[in-house]
């Protein structure tokens, strides 16, 4: 019989997994909300957050330029901008220059770049696994109670995909920049016309959206190992979490992670194996009974 301790441990190790889910996918749905191009590089923009992390810790070394050794908490910082900027280097550079063609073009263009920074980060760091400890700050339980206790720092990964969710609908419904990007995502020749430029716009938007992935490679350092085929693995939950949610929709991207996390996590404990799979199952079901997604249609 499961005991309520090992069903709570599993919970509270979904929710997590769903905090960083939802990190990857909230940024591919804003890339794809205002640029409509579907981005399946993400998935390795999240694995360089992870080994710049991982880097800035002092865990992996580069080439000729060593460790940086800097801590945790400004490797949150380095694996924003490295992802951030990898990420305006794709758009900017290449991206940009296929705006008007078949979306299998955006594709496949994307796709390559999975194909070259995943050996990039092989030649770079290798490719074993790496892994490392939460920060001293956020070591240790909360106990709830004899039986039950809360990991600190799972507990802050999942606030943090709380805070990003308010600070991108704080931002979008406020201010002026957010206001610049609903106009643009509705509809891109009027806001060119009234002097809003696009391209800088997407460049902006595209950065937001890699930083978000680097955020969240950067949180799972401490919580799984870190190797060169992390990419690979998100960006297929990725995927599934926009059919569930609703591509392009904020809080379908937070609902369908979480949904997705707590059944990796949970899905093991009712049928041995069965955590990988009822995901593809939901998306199959949404996919027949719902196309759009849970939150399709509705403004993100």
């Amino acid at each position: 019989m499961v005991s309520l301790g090992l069903v709570f441990d599993q919970l509270i190790t979904g929710l997590t997994i769903g905090a960083r889910l939802f990190l990857i996918a909230v940024g591919l749905s804003l890339i794809f909300g205002v640029l409509d191009v579907l981005n399946f590089a993400h998935g390795v923009l999240y694995m360089i957050g992870a080994y710049a992390a991982l880097w800035a810790i002092g865990a992996v070394s580069i080439p000729f330029i060593g460790l940086l050794g800097i801590g945790f908490w400004p490797g949150l910082v380095v694996a924003i901008l490295a992802a951030g900027l990898v990420g305006v280097l794709i758009e900017a550079g290449f991206i940009r220059r296929v705006y008007d063609r078949e979306p299998l073009d955006q594709l496949l263009l994307t796709f390559a770049f999975v194909l070259m920074l995943t050996d990039v980060v092989k030649t770079t760091f290798g490719s074993g696994s790496n892994v490392v400890d939460p920060p001293g700050l956020l070591a240790g339980s909360l106990t709830l109670t004899s039986s039950l206790s809360l990991p600190n720092y799972r507990a802050f990964v999942i606030l943090m995909s709380i805070v990003v969710l308010a600070a991108i609908f704080v931002v979008l419904q406020t201010t002026n920049v957010g206001r610049l990007v609903r106009a643009t995502s509705s509809d891109r020749d009027m806001a060119a016309l009234l002097g809003v430029n696009v391209p800088r716009l997407y460049t902006v938007v595209f950065f937001v959206g890699a930083a978000l992935a680097g955020l969240g490679g950067a949180l799972a350092v401490p919580t799984q190992s870190i190797t060169p085929a992390l990419g690979n693995q998100v960006i297929i939950n990725a995927f599934v979490i926009a059919v569930i949610g609703g591509l392009g929709s904020f809080a379908g991207a937070f609902v369908g992670a979480y949904l997705v996390g707590i059944s990796i996590a949970v899905g093991s404990l009712i049928v041995a194996g069965a955590g990988q799979l009822i995901p593809f199952i939901a998306m199959i079901v949404v996919l027949l009974l719902k196309p759009e997604g849970l939150f399709g249609g509705a403004e993100a």
